[in-house]
């Protein structure tokens, strides 16, 4: 791993139907074998079951979902003086939206449903309402950063 140089960030390309950056990001997350217009249709086809069932804006839910599981606390391991420590630590707001559309999708694959686009429409709902499994998860992951807190000092 090359110290000198830190990586360059690519712009994200904006998607073409709602001009938004979350949602090209959470579709590139989604993609599998660079099918980029099925993950799109994915996408909006759970967006467009998400409006008809709670009335509100798709995008709008989609965000307060995201938003929802963004953790502000995780752990990170830290060896000192033989002993591996779990030290609580902030999340960076890139890395924060990172993790909320990895957890929502990875939740979205196990739940029960027909297609895709269903079982991601009611993860997107749930967290919305601040219930599901991504939201577990979220929670779990500041648990564990609260049950840590003593090692807080190790943080440098």
């Amino acid at each position: 791993m090359s110290r000198r140089y830190s990586a360059q960030k690519k712009p994200v390309i904006v998607d073409y139907k709602f001009k938004d950056k979350l949602v090209t990001q959470f579709v590139s997350c989604l993609m599998k074998n660079g099918k980029r217009s099925t993950a799109e249709r994915i996408l909006y086809d759970a967006l467009d079951t998400v409006e008809k069932k709670s009335g509100e804006s798709g995008l709008e839910l989609f965000r307060k979902s995201i938003n929802n599981v963004k953790p502000v606390l995780e752990v990170r391991s830290r060896r000192v003086g033989g002993a591996t420590y779990q030290v609580p630590v902030e999340v960076r707001p890139d890395r924060r939206t990172a993790l909320a559309i990895r957890w929502v999708i990875l939740y979205t694959k196990a739940r029960n449903g027909k297609t895709m686009a269903e079982k991601l429409a009611a993860e997107l709902l749930a967290a919305a309402n601040n219930e599901g499994a991504s939201i577990k998860k979220k929670e779990d992951t500041h648990k564990m950063a609260e049950a840590n807190k003593a090692f807080a000092h190790f943080k440098w």
